[in-house]
């Protein structure tokens, strides 16, 4: 899909940058693939706040096919806290395999369930602050997790947000902290969550990678 600020034919001029024009496009664009592992399980079912935490840090570095896959396979048995304390670290890992890291993601994971049980009452912390204080937790996490289980207004920027809108030139930005940062002064607010939503599928099947 061209950019949507891509120049008229002829004109050394960008059109001004329509979000609403841009959003609807890359809703057509991505209809027909899947979508994203974490909306993905939201929209199965899997939309309470410890298990969207739990498959954000899974799905680090990790093909979206597999979270999904994982996710449903460990939440079927444990979708709380209290539940994944009781599989013990290394029927953890073993429910977690193949994701990438499985070891340290079970380890973080199950510290997590236990903060969560015995510092914050069973209920998953609600800021940028909270999440991130949790082992194995950074602000990609931490977005993505407020995004979609909270609906706090946040843009959860990974690979490929981060390459797709500096490939537009919607930001000029290094890292994906940046890009967050840059993202939410460029769009409106009603689609800071969507981005996420829409541009993972994007980058992975339409505007790839590959030159």
């Amino acid at each position: 899909m061209p950019s949507p600020d891509r120049p008229a034919a002829g004109s050394s001029e960008k059109e001004p940058w329509d979000a609403d024009e841009a959003f609807r496009r890359l809703r057509g664009a991505v209809r027909d693939f899947p979508k994203a592992a974490v909306f993905d399980l939201r929209d199965r079912g899997f939309g309470e706040p410890f298990q969207v935490l739990v498959a954000s840090l899974i799905s680090a570095r990790t093909r979206d096919e597999t979270t999904l896959a994982v996710c449903l396979r460990l939440f079927a048995d444990a979708p709380t806290p209290e539940a994944t304390l009781a599989l013990g670290e290394d029927e953890l890992a073993a429910r977690i395999r193949p994701a990438t890291f499985a070891e340290a993601k079970a380890r973080d994971v199950r510290e997590i369930a236990r903060r969560v049980v015995e510092e914050y009452g069973g209920k998953v912390p609600d800021t940028m602050e909270g999440l991130t204080a949790f082992r194995g937790v950074g602000p990609k996490i931490a977005a993505l997790t407020l995004a979609v289980a909270f609906g706090v207004p946040v843009v959860p920027v990974d690979v490929h947000v981060h390459r797709i809108v500096n490939r537009w030139g919607l930001v000029a930005t290094r890292t994906p902290e940046q890009t967050m940062t840059a993202l939410e002064a460029a769009l409106p607010r009603r689609y800071w969550i969507e981005t996420n939503e829409r541009l993972v599928p994007f980058g992975k099947f339409v505007c790839t990678g590959v030159a």
